[in-house]
């Protein structure tokens, strides 16, 4: 062994029980990570990738983290966690192909730096939203829990990251439900630009573990170590016994919040106190100290790395450009589904639409052992509609699980037991309320397989509509919210026997699928339904009545205002077309009933402008222009909030609109 200069170092290291291999396992995977930090610097430098979130000085946190957990557990790491990758042993290739936008990435090209999850390697990246990730462990934590895998799962966020209303909705879920999570606080000072006492007014993060009942420690974030030996330490006391911990690892981020940004709003004091707790540098002066490395050691060490670098960089400069096919890009927003129909049997019984739903579901539970419902009230009271009443007898707490007042939270869960490869549906317990769960509907659930090849395996049911005097937040039909989305599908059936089978199919779809139920009609249509399990294809409209002067579109309450209306006029003859999918939509029968008659009129109960309608009927003008007698007529409620009062509420809905519109346009 060469001699070697004593350096003192500002860490206090304690190697405890730990031997020369894994004390050196601990350098070289930080040193990847830096090494390969230190060449992303170049080459941002000289363009060749777009953009760098640095993690310099945090390493020691990915590191210490990644190698406490079992390669079968689940990490969610945030942009400054090169290193749980890099640990987990993702090939680099693939790692800079992703930088790069190449195919060999993970995402396509489709998005950027460490946005993307790896069913391979038990990642689950992160979106630029923060929050969401942390309810979506939540739900791999479920699945863990109740497949009995004795798993934990760690979500890191930083401190900025806690002041978003998922990081309490996640942490008070993990502690209700004792999930085992491991939620991982990176504090290192700074939220872009924003120091902690502009970010929050406790003293820790981790004082904030007690107002949710749960345990939380206060970590030495450059001290590898430390982070190393007390993170396995609870990770196998989690495993033992299930319960969500939160820990505060306190570092600092040696570079701006991304290249652009820099740190002219750091102090320079405070960076150069920080700059001699390099977590790489003095491990490494530490490991010299007690004669573990080498400088001979230090320099093959790093070689290595090196050479690997720039071998797997090549590999990543070598890859052709991805080429722009759109048929792909198309295909791959939903997951593939094979629609596999389970035909009705010919006993039937009387049902309201509530009943249909209720056994419809109790029969895709009887179906799927791995699917889990989740919501308000849903359990022992049977949900405030009393759909689900009687289920927890049936399926135990376990799977009809009441949640907490918090969608964000609850949908992010939903996403987490789909990673897990179990199925949730999730219950709004009215679809207004959807609105405090719209990021993760929209930017997780509709773009994760599009983005990483991952199935969002979640019904989310949304009891809608007016007509009962509920009042601007228990009574929107917020269906254009979603069917703007792309990766999401819209369900919205009007009868008791299209809603059983629609729920069925809805359920077996890996997609994320948004399932209206109007209120109104639950108790007020009834229908003689197949007592069996069965399923109905998306995509496919309902032809009701026939005729040949006019086509009459809808879906949900529009449905039955249109067909009383023609029992009031039983001189028009009309088709009338109920979607039933908003999302897959059946532009051919749509364009079969125009071509035929000639008129076509869209009713919805939503307002007019940016609704459904007016999609449909700029694809009706767009390709059945030269067989239309009429313009398309479009008919909608009011450009105003729903109000409560009878009168009001009369006035502003479509039905009243409709006869007039429809005689007109017959009139043209």
């Amino acid at each position: 062994m060469s001699t070697h200069v004593s350096i003192p170092t500002e860490i206090q290291y304690n190697k405890a029980n730990l031997d020369s291999t894994e004390l050196l396992e601990l350098y070289k995977n930080m040193l990847k990570p830096r090494l390969i930090e230190e060449k992303m610097l170049i080459l941002l430098r000289q363009g060749k990738i777009s953009k760098w979130f640095s993690g310099i000085g945090q390493e020691a946190i990915a590191v210490g983290v990644t190698m406490s957990l079992k390669k079968e557990e689940y990490i969610l790491p945030m942009h400054r966690n090169l290193g749980v990758f890099t640990t987990r042993e993702i090939p680099l290739h693939r790692l800079f192909s992703q930088w790069q936008g190449k195919a060999n990435g993970f995402t396509k090209g489709r998005d950027r730096s460490f946005h993307f999850g790896t069913q391979e390697f038990k990642i689950v990246g992160m979106i630029s939203h923060l929050g969401p990730q942390l309810g979506v462990a939540d739900g791999i934590a479920l699945a863990s829990k109740l497949q009995n895998k004795n798993q934990v799962t760690a979500v890191f966020t930083g401190e900025g990251g806690t002041s978003e209303g998922d990081f309490h909705e996640a942490l008070n879920v993990a502690s209700v439900w004792q999930l085992p999570v491991m939620f991982c606080v990176e504090n290192n000072g700074y939220g872009l630009s924003t120091p902690t006492n502009e970010q929050y007014n406790c003293k820790d993060i981790a004082d904030r573990a007690l107002g949710y009942g749960m345990e939380s420690h206060i970590i030495d974030g450059n001290n590898i170590i430390e982070v190393y030996t007390k993170v396995r330490d609870l990770a196998e006391s989690i495993r033992q016994n299930p319960r969500p911990v939160l820990l505060e690892f306190k570092t600092f981020r040696m570079r701006g919040h991304e290249e652009a940004s820099g740190t002219k709003y750091v102090p320079q004091d405070l960076m150069d106190a920080w700059a001699k707790k390099d977590p790489l540098e003095n491990y490494q002066a530490y490991l010299k100290e007690e004669g573990l490395l080498t400088e001979t050691e230090e320099v093959a060490i790093k070689e290595a790395i090196v050479h690997e670098i720039n071998e797997h960089l090549q590999m990543a400069f070598d890859e052709k450009a991805i080429v722009p096919d759109e048929s792909v890009e198309l295909n791959d927003v939903y997951k593939a589904f094979e629609y596999k129909e389970v035909t009705q049997n010919t006993n039937t019984k009387e049902l309201r639409l509530i009943d249909a739903i209720s056994e419809g579901l109790k029969q895709s539970m009887e179906q799927h052992d791995n699917l889990v419902i989740m919501g308000q009230d849903i359990a022992e009271y049977g949900g405030v509609f009393k759909i689900t009443e009687g289920f927890v007898e049936q399926f135990g707490k376990d799977r009809v699980r009441n949640t907490p007042i918090c969608e964000s939270a609850i949908v992010e869960a939903g996403m987490g037991l789909s990673i897990a490869g179990m199925k949730a549906v999730v219950e709004m317990q009215f679809a207004d309320f959807v609105t405090s769960g719209f990021n993760p509907v929209v930017n997780y659930l509709a773009k994760s397989h599009y983005r990483w090849n991952q199935e969002a395996d979640v019904v989310v049911r949304m009891p809608c509509g007016a007509g009962v005097a509920a009042g601007p937040f228990h009574s929107q039909t917020n269906e254009a919210w979603f069917t703007k989305t792309p990766g999401l599908k819209v369900v919205y059936p009007s009868f008791p026997l299209d809603a059983k089978g629609l729920l069925a199919t809805a359920i077996n779809d890996p997609n994320p699928v948004l399932f209206f139920e109007h209120k109104a009609l639950y108790r007020s249509i009834r229908q003689e339904v197949p007592t069996n399990y069965f399923t109905l294809p998306f995509g496919k409209a309902s032809l009701l009545k026939e005729g040949n002067e006019v086509t009459i579109i809808s879906y949900g309450a529009g449905v039955h205002w249109a067909l009383e209306t023609l029992e009031n006029n039983p001189d028009i003859q009309a088709d009338v077309i109920d979607l039933r999918t908003l999302q897959p939509l059946d532009t051919e029968t749509i364009y079969a009933s125009v071509k035929k008659t000639g008129r076509a009129i869209v009713l919805q109960e939503d307002s007019l402008f940016g609704g459904i309608a007016s999609d449909i009927s700029s694809l009706i003008m767009e390709n059945c222009f030269e067989d239309l007698d009429a313009p398309v007529k479009r008919v909608a409620s009011m450009e105003t909030p729903i109000p409560f009062i009878n009168q009001l509420e009369t006035q502003y809905l479509a039905k009243g609109k409709f006869e007039t519109a429809l005689k007109e346009l017959l009139a043209y």
